[in-house]
């Protein structure tokens, strides 16, 4: 089975982020997309976090039942800041997929991926994959593969201030995180 990692906060989980692991997906030939959420990002402080347990709860609602798609809490369970190299460890270890997994990252991240714990043992246990997001030219110094994924001008922080102002935001996310958001009161501010 080849695997495809896709890290990060999800706060919340969009379908921005569904949609890209799908193409991403269907673009490099893996079988399953693995979703890692963050317990504390080392690259991104943000106050409006409902905590890595809410946010987990958000993904795998998002996901349920879909078989194409994996919820890997092993970051939220190791705790302390979240490394991608110690991520795709566990991964490698856990499912054992065909081959080196797939690491997908947005282009807004290879200006600082230099600064990541250990970049070039992050390209040793993964095939780099680079996902538009701006849109914007970019220099990366680390063997990758381009993505030729759709831009969907969606982000978890519009989504939560859309939420706390009380804009509509329904249609942004899946509809169980539509219901899991609105029976927990989250992002509202008081």
């Amino acid at each position: 089975m080849r695997l495809l990692v896709l890290g990060g906060t999800f706060n919340p989980p969009h379908i921005g982020h569904l949609m890209l692991a799908e193409e991403l997906a269907a673009e490099f030939g893996y079988d399953r997309v693995v979703l890692v959420p963050s317990f504390i990002p080392p690259h991104k402080a943000n106050a409006d976090d409902p905590g890595p347990s809410v946010r987990l709860g958000m993904v795998e609602a998002a996901v349920e039942g879909d078989p194409a798609i994996i919820v890997n809490a092993c970051e939220i369970e190791r705790g302390g800041l979240s490394y991608t190299v110690d991520t795709l460890d566990r991964i490698v270890e856990e499912y054992s997929p065909e081959g080196k997994p797939g690491l997908a990252i947005g282009d807004d991240l290879v200006a600082g991926f230099g600064a990541w714990r250990n970049p070039s043992a992050i390209c040793e246990r993964a095939d780099l994959i680079v996902a538009r997001r701006s849109g914007e030219p970019f220099d990366m110094a680390y063997p990758y593969r381009a993505a030729h994924n759709m831009l969907l001008p969606i982000s978890s922080t519009d989504i939560r201030a859309r939420i706390a102002s009380g804009r509509p935001w329904r249609r942004l996310v899946p509809a169980a995180v539509y219901r899991y958001i609105d029976e927990r009161g989250i992002y509202v501010e008081a």
